[in-house]
């Protein structure tokens, strides 16, 4: 019996370092994706997702609703775009959030003027966590979108996008949501766009930055950088004249002021291409 009983305890001892050398190797696998740093801290958990909205808003049992931070979920109609990458959206942000709890992080302002609370979401499966916005952008679902009072994981969230555009996954794969030339924004006004060029040159009017992307202001693109906005950037220690002769994306709502023009709200919003 003594043989026995020490036979089982070596069993037992070396599955143990088995178990722990398997966590060790896999420990990704065995907690899926962390809560970064950059999200800021939990602001809620544990509560449980009964429904995604049309506006693309979570809504839990107890009732809080759930803006998910920091990205642009597509809408055919708004698009200008086929509905199909619509619904594949909103077809996994349900397959991943409803049923599930999650954890929300959240930095101020928390809530918007819904009082939807503004967060980073962090969905609990049976063996991992996935973050919502993280995964959304990399089946190619989303698209990023900084807000101009919130800037946490801009640079994680680019990188999601970047590498589900380069592999043309989901809504890149289509035209109506390709990267626009400054000149090639006829037709685009009231959508939301993604622009890349070359600043041509930066000036200062009426207490606005404008980065001119051609001559022709009529025709290509200008960013405007509102009084008020300029105060962010001087928060974050960046002179709008230093994007000059450089190569940027921008995004924001394509709007005509004796030419195409988008709002930019903060340097988050603002991807430099070639420096």
């Amino acid at each position: 019996m003594g043989v026995g009983r020490t036979l089982g305890v070596e069993t037992m001892i070396g599955r143990l370092r088995l178990l722990v050398l398997a966590l060790a190797l896999f420990p990704a696998a065995a907690l899926g994706d962390e809560i970064p740093a950059c999200a800021g801290p939990v602001e809620i958990q544990g509560t449980i997702v009964a429904r995604i909205e049309q506006n693309g808003v979570l809504i839990s049992n107890d009732g809080i609703a759930i803006k998910i931070e920091g990205i642009r979920l597509p809408s055919a109609r708004a698009d200008h775009a086929p509905g199909t990458y619509t619904d594949q959206a909103y077809g996994m942000a349900q397959q991943l959030s409803r049923g599930r709890s999650v954890t929300l992080t959240a930095i101020e302002p928390k809530q918007d003027r819904y009082d939807r609370v503004r967060a980073q979401v962090f969905a609990s499966g049976t063996d991992n966590r996935t973050w919502l916005q993280k995964r959304l952008l990399e089946l190619g679902l989303a698209r990023v979108a900084i807000a101009p009072d919130r800037v946490e994981c801009a640079d994680e969230l680019y990188g999601f996008e970047v590498e589900a555009r380069a592999a043309r996954k989901g809504l890149w794969s289509a035209p109506a949501y390709a990267i626009r030339s400054p000149e090639s924004l006829k037709g685009d006004t009231g959508t939301f766009q993604i622009v890349e060029g070359r600043v041509l040159s930066v000036v200062m009017n009426n207490g606005r930055a404008l980065l001119n992307f051609g001559q022709d202001w009529h025709n290509s693109l200008t960013a405007v950088i509102s009084h008020d906005d300029l105060l962010n950037f001087d928060k974050s220690g960046v002179d709008p004249h230093g994007y000059e002769g450089k190569t940027i994306r921008v995004r924001g709502i394509v709007q005509q002021q004796n030419g195409p023009t988008i709002a930019i709200a903060n340097p988050q919003s603002i991807e430099v291409v070639n420096p």
